[in-house]
């Protein structure tokens, strides 16, 4: 066994059978195929019936927002425990089908969460730095009043209200940016700046949009330790780096040798209004590593030696390092510390016909 938190017991194993829903998106991916590697059968991933090229062993097509198929997929597992991963977070889609964001991002927590109670699962429930409108400065702490700026923000707010008013052993974290490969190779912030500069088309990015990212070996990590040793309430669960988005491009831009020139930078105003954008949204995490007692999460990326110093610095190509695809996986879908399983793209899927 070769869990990533050190303080995570070799002979400890979550309650189980465990579900991880939501599997198309970067966090329940990892997720879904890190314990899968860890316990085989015993983890199960649920992705959307419309999702059908997500396929394999253990993969359940279960639309959450409909209560009678998720009652059917926990009397049929029993479940004993639930990292509740779902949702959709395409702001733009969100800001123009509100009753769609309703009902996949809140809908689809109450159902969840209603069985996880019916049959005591224990309960890890992912909600994201968006339910605030960004401040200067950021570092928000879990004591400030929300006040997201799009509809994915608001119905995030309202699913966190059911799993905590509802479920008194959930754990409910607010993530920022998770830093690994996605499926569909497009879900993630590395995989959708990736894809325009392999595309050759350029990616804009904000200058003034702050995050605080994590890579998903991290989280990983952390969701094995709360699962054996649970804490239970809100708590962030974001990063020791504060980037802004117009960084992040540099560092993938940077690392994986694309063209420097395919990168531009933009404020959040000049983008136009649709959808909104929150300002710096950078998270205080110190309540969690406090009532762990250790720090779940390493700088992303890891190395100083990747943190752009100014606006041109991925430009700076002259110390011998050429970049590439390669060293994106190795620096930043993995996290170089703790290496570990990396989920197979879609592409290596098909490519290799390892699902049928």
């Amino acid at each position: 066994m070769d869990l990533l938190d050190p303080h995570y017991e070799d002979d400890a194993s979550p309650p189980l059978p465990m579900l991880v829903s939501g599997i198309a998106g970067v966090p329940g991916y990892n997720a879904f195929h890190y314990f899968r590697d860890l316990y085989g059968d015993q983890v199960i991933g649920v992705r959307q019936s419309n999702m059908w090229p997500l396929s394999g062993d253990g993969i359940v097509a279960c639309d959450a927002e409909d209560a009678d198929s998720v009652a059917r997929l926990w009397d049929e597992y029993g479940f004993r425990s639930l990292l509740n991963f779902g949702g959709c977070c395409r702001l733009k889609s969100c800001e123009l089908n509100v009753d769609m964001a309703h009902r996949v991002n809140v809908l689809g927590a109450e159902n969840m969460i209603a069985q996880a109670i019916r049959h005591d699962a224990r309960v890890i429930h992912l909600s994201v730095d968006l339910v605030f409108a960004g401040r200067v400065g950021g570092s928000y702490s879990e004591q400030d009043a929300t006040d997201p700026v799009t509809v994915y923000g608001a119905k995030m707010v309202e699913a966190e209200n059911v799993v905590l008013s509802r479920c008194d052993n959930a754990c409910v974290l607010r993530i920022s940016l998770p830093m690994g490969i996605s499926f569909n190779e497009h879900a993630g912030a590395i995989d959708w700046i990736a894809s325009r500069f392999k595309q050759n088309k350029p990616a804009t990015l904000f200058t003034d949009e702050v995050r605080t990212p994590t890579y998903t070996d991290c989280m990983n990590g952390l969701f094995a330790t709360l699962l054996d040793k649970p804490l239970t309430g809100l708590y962030h669960a974001g990063g020791p780096r504060r980037l802004t988005l117009y960084q992040i491009g540099q560092i993938v831009n940077r690392i994986g040798g694309y063209d420097p020139d395919l990168l531009h930078k933009s404020l959040r105003h000049e983008a136009g209004p649709m959808p909104p954008r929150a300002g710096d949204v950078s998270m205080d995490s110190s309540k969690l590593q406090q009532d762990l007692g250790y720090n779940p999460f390493d700088p992303w990326p890891l190395s100083d030696d990747w943190l752009p110093t100014h606006e041109r610095w991925h430009y700076d190509r002259d110390d011998g390092f050429s970049g590439s695809e390669a060293m994106i996986k190795t620096l930043l879908y993995q996290n170089p510390d703790k290496p570990g399983l990396v989920p197979p793209s879609r592409n290596e899927v098909w490519g290799a016909s390892r699902f049928a």
